[in-house]
């Protein structure tokens, strides 16, 4: 039997119309599809009705959802069944999207795969917002992190400390949960609590919505605004544009 191949395909930030051409492309000649719980359906539209779509997404809040492992397995399966396959990953697969351990997964078994990058939300989120994460005069430096864990987690692997005391723009993806110990930990490291700070639900769709503040007080006006995951967080001088350059518009 002639071996299959998988593409780890972004899906990018939410917006369908951000999905790559060779995304779309791939989509469109795939056997099976195991698609991310934040994928927007729009994009499945690039699917042939004979495909097979399989729901593998994950909710942190949630027992049901398939292991990393489990998904890595499917892969190899349907490959090794001959099938074309796409993974299709929110945002980029290689920005906090475990692309990278579904593609040694794939190297381990000996099956070809391609990564087609996404648009990641860390970027498009902000950019929807009317903030763009590097400004000249404001700052040459972004940093990415993630808020799964909080600064003082012996676990986490972000150097807050550092990052606290640096000059540039600070992203934080998937730290809706933990913003108070987040903003807390930030400011106590040394990042001064007047720092302008937004954070933006659901990012490049018709449901975002973006809450500015100072990161002294953002955790408490997002609460009170009850944004839902998922969230970015921005921190930085360069959320002072965002009064100027603030462009797309939601009913």
């Amino acid at each position: 039997m002639k071996q299959g191949t998988v593409a780890l395909v972004g899906a990018g930030p939410g917006d369908p119309g951000l999905l790559t051409v060779k995304g779309a492309q791939l989509l469109g000649e795939a056997d099976v599809v195991l698609v991310d719980r934040l994928v927007d359906p729009g994009i499945l539209e690039h699917v042939r009705e004979e495909a097979e779509v399989i729901d593998v997404g994950k909710a942190s809040w949630t027992g049901t959802a398939p292991r990393q492992d489990e998904i890595n397995s499917q892969l190899v399966a349907h490959a090794r069944a001959g099938k074309k396959v796409v993974r299709l990953k929110g945002g980029d697969p290689f920005v906090f999207g475990r692309g990278s351990e579904e593609a040694e997964a794939l190297v381990a078994q000996g099956i070809p795969f391609q990564v087609v990058p996404g648009v990641t939300s860390a970027i498009a989120a902000a950019a929807y917002a009317g903030i763009p994460v590097t400004a000249r005069g404001y700052t040459q430096d972004v940093c990415i992190v993630t808020g799964h864990l909080d600064p003082d987690d012996e676990a986490s692997q972000v150097r807050w400390q550092a990052l606290a005391t640096g000059p540039g723009t600070l992203v934080i993806l998937m730290g809706h949960d933990r913003l108070p110990l987040l903003t807390q930990g930030l400011i106590k490291y040394g990042r001064s609590a007047d720092t302008p700070a937004a954070c933006i639900q659901q990012g490049t769709t018709a449901q975002q919505r973006v809450v500015v503040s100072t990161l002294e007080h953002l955790a408490e006006e997002v609460a009170a605004a009850g944004l839902k995951a998922p969230v970015a967080t921005i921190v930085g001088d360069v959320v002072r544009l965002r009064e100027t350059l603030q462009w797309f518009t939601t009913p």
